[in-house]
């Protein structure tokens, strides 16, 4: 299987810089097929519209057929290795390296064209079950998969507006770009439905409060209709406790750090309510046994709030390779990761966990360490060829490690309680109520003999945090919480292991977090000329040892 990586791994690079003529424009007005009227005329076809939504979470080779395109597994992937938590063994099958060593992600770059296409033709398979809808003339039903609709759209435009968002860094302290614009806290442009192609032609970018408005509008309404959904209890779409999730993410957002003009207290607060109305409703945490499994660790829908269900008819299982598995699990005999593209926690982030905390038997332990010989592998030549640090998190579909056909048939996390506990635990404690909600969650579900040794807030703050970046490792979401919270990525130290040219040192969060809006898209919208975020490419230089 490895030499079919290597036939499929030719053209690698290339057209690295090239533009291709898509965008949002484009993904949000399509030229043929059924009209709204059609589509919203036929219960079937409406049904079509609702299942499009997750169907496309995993279309590979939507963009310019580059095997870093497996779809929203990818955008989780980049982010995550963008900062400190995630790092990547050297290797000429690691397609995602231009974002872990900061090149190429400049607006005339393919790499954030991919990126800006993705959340677009996302965000157009909700607006078209949305705009197919008449709220006024509507079913149960029908206004149950509105909800369904609005909840997924509430997510990709939360993503998108933390991801674009200007926010200033050690490279640029100042958010005015090379037009003279102060682009600082402006998000992206909103494309809603049945907006007229000559509107989004002059659509802005909005700021964070606009942007905030426009999504927390979406989950009022959803959390209104979404109980009414005929897939309720289909975690592959939102439910209401989702719709709880949504907001406390929101609104962990617009708390930022702590430093801006505006109080973060009712943020806050709000955020600490919607999480807990999830967790309420959400079921427990991941148990020892089902996050250890090595058949069904981290791969089955039923043990989370909502994720992404691949099946065998995907084209992305067809494609053998281009798929979560392929880019996740270092147990494979048919995936990228297991040819060369290790993926391995950071090095200080393992070496800081409690060996009582049975998480960390999800990466494999130096040689001569407390768990060295811990962890459970599906065969003894994984153990032998993955690296120190290497992850054991992601397990192929029922342990089928020798074909995608069936390993490949897995699933992911879009949401967990357990973000939920943290976000309760995080908001709690900047609100003055202390470590119980944290030390309750460790205790009872990661390591019963956690304690919590921070005393003064910035430290209980990092040590919640640093507990959810583990928890959450490799799902997408640590990426957020450096960019709101200011923190610096770390990768150069004694013991790295990081590869060379990616060992950057920042001062609080990196220029690169605050991602390019594409020229082309420039070219199709008058409204973004002049209003881009500057070039983070290539502006740090990687630590070479004391």
């Amino acid at each position: 299987m490895k030499t079919k990586i290597s036939t499929l791994f030719v053209g690698f690079g290339l057209a690295a810089s090239s533009l291709l003529t898509t965008g949002c424009i484009e993904e949000t007005f399509p030229t043929s097929g059924a009209t709204e009227d059609q589509l919203g005329s036929s219960a079937k076809a409406t049904e079509a519209l609702v299942w499009a939504m997750p169907a496309y979470l995993n279309t590979p080779l939507s963009h310019a057929e580059n095997h870093y395109e497996w779809g929203y597994g990818a955008m989780m992937h980049i982010r995550d290795v963008m900062t400190t938590d995630f790092a990547v063994v050297a290797s000429g099958y690691d397609w995602f390296s231009s974002w872990a060593l900061n090149e190429g992600q400049s607006n005339n770059n393919i790499y954030p064209q991919y990126i800006w296409n993705f959340y677009w033709k996302s965000i157009q398979t909700t607006n078209n079950l949305i705009a197919a809808i008449d709220e006024d003339n509507a079913t149960n039903a029908q206004l149950g998969m509105l909800g369904n609709g609005l909840a997924f759209r509430a997510m990709y435009y939360l993503d998108m507006a933390q991801m674009f968002e200007f926010l200033p860094s050690d490279i640029f302290p100042s958010g005015v770009n090379g037009s003279g614009h102060d682009v600082t806290n402006y998000t992206v442009p909103i494309v809603r439905e049945g907006m007229t192609e000559a509107d989004a032609r002059k659509n802005p970018r909005v700021t964070r409060d606009s942007m905030a408005m426009f999504i927390i509008d979406d989950l009022n309404k959803a959390e209104q209709y979404i109980a009414n959904s005929p897939f309720s209890g289909n975690k592959a779409l939102p439910n209401l406790a989702c719709v709880y999730g949504l907001k406390a993410r929101l609104y962990m957002w617009l708390a930022g750090d702590g430093t801006g003009e505006e109080s973060p207290v009712p943020y806050l607060q709000k955020a600490k309510e919607n999480a807990r109305l999830a967790i309420n409703l959400a079921g427990a945490p991941m148990t020892k046994d089902q996050c250890l499994s090595t058949t069904a660790g981290f791969n089955t829908l039923s043990a989370w709030m909502w994720g992404s269900q691949i099946v065998a008819e995907d084209d992305c299982v067809k494609t053998g390779i281009i798929n979560w598995t392929s880019w996740m699990s270092n147990e494979t005999d048919f995936g990228y990761a297991s040819a060369g593209a290790y993926n391995m926690i950071d090095a200080s982030m393992y070496n800081r966990m409690s060996d009582t905390d049975f998480r960390k038997l999800m990466w494999k332990a130096p040689a001569g360490t407390a768990l060295d010989g811990k962890s459970q592998w599906l065969k003894p030549d994984y153990a032998e060829s993955t690296p120190v640090y290497g992850s054991l998190k992601f397990r192929p579909a029922n342990g089928a490690y020798q074909t995608p056909n069936e390993g490949a048939v897995s699933a992911y996390p879009l949401m967990r309680v357990e973000e939920m506990y943290f976000i309760e635990a995080e908001a709690a404690a900047r609100l003055g109520e202390g470590t119980a909600l944290l030390v309750d969650f460790m205790t009872q579900y990661r390591d019963p003999e956690y304690v919590c040794r921070a005393t003064d807030y910035d430290d209980i703050i990092d040590e919640i945090v640093f507990q959810k970046r583990v928890e959450l490792w490799g799902e997408g979401h640590s990426f957020f919480d450096f960019k709101r919270l200011n923190m610096s990525v770390t990768r150069g130290y004694a013991g790295t292991n990081h590869q060379d040219a990616s060992r950057f040192n920042t001062n609080g969060r990196p220029a690169w977090m605050s991602f390019s809006i594409v020229v082309t898209e420039e070219n199709n919208n008058s409204a973004l000329k002049g209003w881009e975020n500057p070039d983070p490419s290539s502006k740090y230089t990687p630590w070479v040892g004391q």
